[in-house]
């Protein structure tokens, strides 16, 4: 044979092996296809599982075993009185009183940061909780302490609570601010000053401790303005106007009030003026 014919041959035999491998390679991918896309059918569902039993109705436990508020009742409630601490502590306590007279002190003496408002805070503080330490020692012996042991459930110490406070601030609440808050809310006069509802009597209590309060800073304040004139008339006379008069009666101020000891003077008024009541 010819190398031609050998050729020839050769190439027709390439042709059928390649033609015989596609054939195969269609078949084999048409299978699969098949296989793929034959459907499955639905599996049968299945029933529902049974609960686990679980240990009773749910419920929220108040009380302790002994009758008491259980600890997570009186942690929430101790957190609500930290919140609304200030506000009690300006409203119902002599804080107002002292911090304001202090604060007049400081501003007679002409001094704008001396002592710091901390400090004024933290003495009206201190000096609040002294004055206010029997009535504090009265709600935790009738109102704290039984709702603590069981004996009263909440409403009963909370109208412990407030007999106390109210008993203080009416010692030291003029009739005529109550009147007055009394006109401003629209509701009938009480028929003893005891019966004053607390929305009414906490605002009168205030405007009292105001007025007081402000009474007392005029007759701090009459001294050092005697000074403050009279170095003011000796610095006109003198000539000497632009020299600030403040500057020549601060030490005058100061030293009158270390030698009266003015300290001493102001704490003993106003701690007397609550033990009248």
């Amino acid at each position: 044979m010819t190398p031609a014919g050998w050729a020839a041959r050769a190439g027709r035999v390439a042709v059928v092996v390649i033609l015989a491998a596609v054939t195969a390679y269609a078949l084999l991918l048409l299978s699969s296809v098949a296989g793929h896309a034959a459907p499955v059918g639905p599996s049968d569902p299945s029933g529902p599982a049974t609960p686990a039993p679980s240990g009773g109705p749910l419920s929220i436990q108040i009380n302790a075993p002994d009758n008491g508020p259980s600890a997570s009742v009186v942690t929430l409630i101790g957190i609500t009185l930290l919140s609304v601490a200030p506000a009690l502590l300006l409203m119902m306590t002599s804080f107002t009183k002292i911090f304001v007279v202090l604060a007049m002190t400081r501003n007679a003496l002409s001094l704008q940061s001396v002592p710091p408002n901390q400090v004024i805070a933290g003495l009206a503080l201190f000096l609040s909780l002294f004055i206010m330490w029997p009535v504090v020692s009265d709600i935790n012996s009738h109102a704290v302490q039984p709702y603590l042991n069981g004996q009263l459930d909440f409403g009963g110490a909370f109208n412990a609570a407030t007999g106390p406070l109210s008993k203080f601030m009416l010692a030291h609440t003029r009739q005529e601010d109550i009147a007055l808050m009394t006109r401003a809310a629209g509701i009938p006069n009480p028929a003893t000053p005891a019966a004053t509802p607390l929305q009414t009597l906490i605002p009168a209590f205030m405007i009292s401790e105001l007025r007081a309060a402000f009474i007392i800073g005029f007759v701090i304040f009459i001294p050092f303005l005697i000074i403050d004139l009279v170095v003011s008339a000796a610095l006109m006379s003198m000539g000497m106007m632009m020299l600030p008069p403040v500057m020549i009666s601060l030490p005058f101020k100061i030293l009158l009030f270390v030698l009266v000891d003015g300290w001493d003077l102001i704490i003993t008024s106003l701690i007397q003026s609550y033990q009248g009541g």
